[in-house]
């Protein structure tokens, strides 16, 4: 796909994702969704980036423009928007660049059943986009907007239906929260008092220029977090990204908890033998381990929500069980609950195996591993490729077994590092994992400088 990468579309506002870019996308999804398939009404949601209500604008005029009716949300989690999809049964947009810095935005497309697209789905947009072949309503036809209340309050308590909240609350836990500015911030924190928690709280007044730090729940952003669970005796500290799709962890003490090792736990706590889990292709060996001790078997898809959405909707289809799937990076499936990340409902999933045990405790087993990561920047297509060129070379070159379902990933028994485009940025990211500190920067710094001359030469 041209326009859709990984999970949607991203780019700076106003430079790169201009209103007229966005516009086109609604007029598109509207064309395609308006053709037998459910769409004289969609929904449209945000995130509280600076740039976000423009945006909306743009694709309430685009979708309005086709005869299709629109629902304008206002500002709601990317989970919380998917929640209304499924209940209402119309397809969303939601404006957001989920992690992504401050100046970038993007557009997330959802079905009328709470599931971002599928990949055929989005390409069939991206054809009807890039043909420019749009469907436009006689003037007495176009669609009406209107503004919907309620929404992040029917999504707090469609969380608190879905959630143990007995188990929680006789736990008395202090939860400390940083919703980043973020979507989360409007729903996050009445959520886990609901839950019978104390709650403190810290980047937590919505504001799309972000000033307590960027989206991205990584730990240089979130030191303010680890300082406020130890300045609180918290029980856990709960981090969010722009849409809250998903949940970062600090334990009682204020230590950053691997994305990683969070994934793994709840896997442990979710998997049976014969189940299946689904993952992406940067996989953490924490995930891989529980697989095999359970006697579950393991996925792996290119990087990116979507790719994991349509395996799991193919396993499921084929009579597979996939009670858990996702990423390091904080988001995770709960398929049972809903076919999307959220990251309020995973924090709520893992309050349950903290209302018995303290974090370090939960996490203990998955540790041992030290995972790298690194991004090298591009200016050009030309540049990309020949970093990618010098990745596949490092691999052809290395001792190693070879997984190409997403970039290049080495596989050396005791570590391993991927080299891969993001589908959001332009960046390559590099990955690395291994138990021992100086394995892992050793790999991921061999591919970071074969990757910085390659691209010094062009």
């Amino acid at each position: 796909m041209q326009v859709f990468g990984s999970s949607g579309t991203r780019g700076v506002a106003n430079e790169e994702l201009t209103p007229a870019f966005v516009l086109r996308v609604a007029k598109a999804a509207g064309t395609t969704w308006g053709d037998g398939h459910g769409g004289d009404r969609v929904a449209i949601a945000r995130d509280t980036r600076h740039t976000g209500r423009m945006l909306a604008d743009a694709a309430a005029s685009g979708m309005a423009s086709t005869g299709t009716d629109v629902d304008r949300l206002g500002i709601v989690p990317t989970p919380g928007a998917q929640a209304y999809a499924e209940r209402e049964g119309v397809p969303v947009i939601v404006i957001t660049a989920s992690h992504n810095p401050p100046p970038y935005n993007g557009v997330k497309l959802v079905g009328a059943d709470g599931v971002e697209l599928s990949i055929a789905d989005l390409e069939s947009i991206e054809e009807t986009l890039l043909a420019e072949s749009f469907t436009v309503a006689p003037w007495d036809e176009t669609g009406r907007v209107r503004e919907i209340d309620g929404v992040t309050q029917a999504y707090v308590d469609n969380l608190l239906a879905a959630a143990d909240r007995d188990r929680i609350a006789d736990a008395d836990l202090t939860v400390a929260l940083d919703p980043g500015h973020g979507a989360g911030s409007l729903t996050s924190p009445e959520f886990f008092r609901k839950l019978g928690c104390r709650v403190v709280t810290v980047n937590a007044q919505p504001d799309g220029h972000f000033p307590g730090r960027d989206p991205e729940p990584v730990p240089d952003n979130l030191t303010d977090l680890g300082r406020l669970v130890r300045a609180t005796d918290a029980d856990i500290g709960i981090a969010h990204d722009g849409d809250a799709d998903r949940a970062i962890f600090f334990d009682e003490t204020g230590a950053y908890v691997e994305g990683d090792a969070t994934l793994a736990a709840l896997a442990a706590a979710e998997l049976e033998a014969g189940d299946t889990t689904v993952s992406a292709v940067n996989v953490s060996q924490r995930l891989v381990d529980v697989v095999t001790e359970v006697g579950a078997d393991l996925e792996l898809t290119p990087i990116g929500s979507t790719n994991i959405i349509t395996r799991i909707e193919e396993l499921e289809e084929n009579g597979e069980r996939v009670p858990v799937a996702g990423e390091g990076n904080g988001g995770i499936f709960f398929p049972d609950y809903r076919l999307s990340r959220d990251g309020a409902f995973t924090a709520a999933r893992f309050l349950e195996l903290v209302a018995e045990r303290p974090v370090s405790e939960i996490v203990a087993p998955y540790g041992g591993y030290v995972n790298v990561r690194h991004n090298v920047e591009y200016e050009s297509t030309a540049e990309r490729d020949a970093m990618l060129d010098a990745a596949a070379n490092q691999a052809q070159a290395a001792d190693a077994d070879l997984n190409t379902r997403d970039g290049y990933r080495l596989d050396y028994g005791d570590a391993w590092v991927l080299a891969r485009p993001s589908g959001t940025e332009p960046l390559v990211r590099i990955y690395a994992e291994a138990r021992d500190g100086d394995r892992a920067e050793e790999l991921a710094g061999d591919m970071y400088d074969a990757l910085a001359a390659a691209k010094a030469d062009v």
